[in-house]
């Protein structure tokens, strides 16, 4: 098996994966009411 040499860290697989889930996560707390977003910056 030959390893391929990885250019940026947008070709692995654990940032793809994390990348999904904080837009997941992103779109949930914009349905949060106000107070609750003010309340997870602050």
């Amino acid at each position: 098996m030959q390893k391929q040499m990885i250019s940026s860290v947008r070709e692995l697989n654990v940032y793809k994966k994390s990348f999904e889930v904080a837009v997941e996560i992103f779109q949930l707390v914009k349905t949060f009411p106000r107070e609750e977003r003010y309340a997870l910056t602050d």
